[in-house]
């Protein structure tokens, strides 16, 4: 294997644009208009605490290889175990802890990734942001890791410098219901309180099945200062952490349920189920009944506070009992289940479709239901927009295919812009980037078919990337 000279890596600048040169080229002048825009990131998982603290990232293993499940997961496929990518027990058991040995396994088995999203947001990152001189390899890991270590160390790559040096405008996070959002607050003091701004994400209190759901019900009352013992009391709870989110800059909520289902309950009948939670004794199906009857709620609420309602169900999480157990969650086991949204969330929308209030994004990792189910709730109903490809879904395909299954029933303007969904920090440019790409190349072609015209194409692109996202997450108060 040749191994490129030191210095010489470098992408091309058309990369994930279209083949066809006459595509290309109108692609190209389209992607010109969007590239240096400022990143709106309004659906991911960046830890605030880590931008209060700003201090200096950790070694190449710490940021890039041990907490990112699409990078593990990969590997593993191929039969190297957890333990060699530095993976935490949950017992506390023995696994690779020199972070330039978990750094080498990463680079050994860089080929995996060719023709993944993965490869491209690594790439950006390691050549754009670092600058690195060579692909990863076993020959150039150590070359490599010696790089990342040194740039690291510097105060231009602390959290807030790189946030500023990725023109990041907003970045929401994601936090449960009972955060105390004390991070937030120490960052507003700061004067990022307009520029990082949390998410209220309620599914460890609305899924009474969830293990520890009783603890997570007795901190809501805590933060919210009601005593929770009855149904209502339990709405008046979660009410009350929502004004406390919009008090803190919140502009939306998010909710990863297994089902779609948004069927409302009877009062009582959520009582009854509520209470028998409260006592250890509710079944999977009550539990199920009352998420969709929860999701329903929050839609509610929503009308109420005006919070952005996010949906993105249909995730089976946690596959391997056994990976669960030994390891905990988010280590590359949950997987996409076929999903349904027309007859689930027709009570949401029969109730508040038309509300002038609600702001409703949906997502899927399910493409089987774009043209079929989502584009046509999405072109009729107003307070329902399409949230990006997410997750399995955000690769260059993925969002061809989307743009392709959805445009021709839902147009352009009823979908709310790209979202990165993803706790890698350095990878949030590099995700927002290859959207832009993709929906240049998209635009490109109706251009080049007569179907646009080229100020049309330029104009639509600006839109996706930064104008409908702060549509669709507009600030409160």
């Amino acid at each position: 294997m040749t191994v490129p000279s030191p210095g010489t890596w470098a992408l091309h600048p058309d990369r994930a644009l279209p083949a066809d040169p006459v595509t290309r080229d109108l692609a190209r002048a389209v992607y010109a208009q969007t590239r240096d825009l400022p990143i709106v990131s309004m659906h991911g998982h960046v830890d605030a605490a880590m931008l209060r603290r700003n201090e200096h990232f950790g070694d190449p293993a710490e940021v890039f290889v041990v907490p990112d499940h699409y990078l593990v997961r990969m590997i593993v496929s191929q039969g190297v175990p957890h333990d060699a990518l530095g993976v935490p027990r949950k017992d506390g058991g023995a696994v690779e802890t020199d972070p330039r040995a978990i750094w080498r396994t990463f680079c050994a088995n860089w080929k995996l990734y060719r023709g993944t999203p993965t490869r491209y947001w690594l790439e950006h990152v390691f050549v754009e942001v670092f600058g690195l001189s060579a692909r990863p390899s076993a020959e150039t890991a150590d070359t490599l890791y010696d790089e990342i270590v040194a740039k690291l160390a510097t105060d231009e790559y602390r959290p807030l410098a790189l946030f500023d040096r990725f023109d990041m405008e907003i970045v929401a996070t994601t936090d449960p219901a009972t955060a105390t959002l004390s991070d937030h607050a120490a960052l507003a003091e700061r004067g990022w309180g307009q520029r990082v701004v949390p998410t209220f994400r309620p599914d460890a209190v609305l899924q009474l099945d969830k293990p520890g759901w009783r603890d997570d019900v007795a901190l809501l009352a805590e933060r919210a200062d009601i005593a929770v013992d009855s149904y209502p009391s339990y709405l008046r709870a979660l009410e009350a952490r929502r004004a406390a989110f919009v008090a803190a800059g919140a502009r939306a909520t998010d909710h990863g349920h297994l089902s779609a289902d948004t069927t409302p309950l009877p009062a009582d009948e959520a009582a009854r189920i509520f209470a028998a939670a409260l006592r250890g004794e509710v079944t999977t199906a009550e539990a199920d009944a009352f998420s969709g009857n929860m999701l329903w709620e929050m839609a509610r609420m929503s009308t109420q506070d005006g919070l952005t309602m996010q949906i993105h169900p249909g995730v089976l999480r946690n596959h391997s009992a056994d990976v669960f157990a030994a390891r905990g969650a988010d280590v590359g086991y949950d997987i996409p289940v076929p999903t349904e949204y027309t007859h689930s969330l027709r009570p949401l929308l029969e109730s508040f479709g038309h509300h002038p209030d609600l702001r409703l994004i949906v997502f899927t990792v399910d493409e089987t239901v774009f043209a079929r189910e989502l584009a046509p709730l999405a072109g009729v109903y107003p307070a329902m927009k399409l949230g990006a490809p997410w997750w399995f879904l955000d690769t260059p395909d993925g969002m061809r295919r989307y743009r392709e299954a959805v445009t021709d029933t839902a147009g352009f303007y009823n979908t709310t812009g790209f979202v990165d969904d993803t706790r890698a920090f350095f990878s949030i440019p590099a995700r927002h980037d290859l959207a832009r790409r993709i929906d240049a190349g998209h635009l490109g072609r109706l251009v080049a078919e007569h179907r646009l015209d080229l100020d049309e194409a330029v104009e639509t692109a600006v839109d996706l990337a930064y104008n409908l996202p702060k549509a669709a997450y507009p600030a409160l108060g």
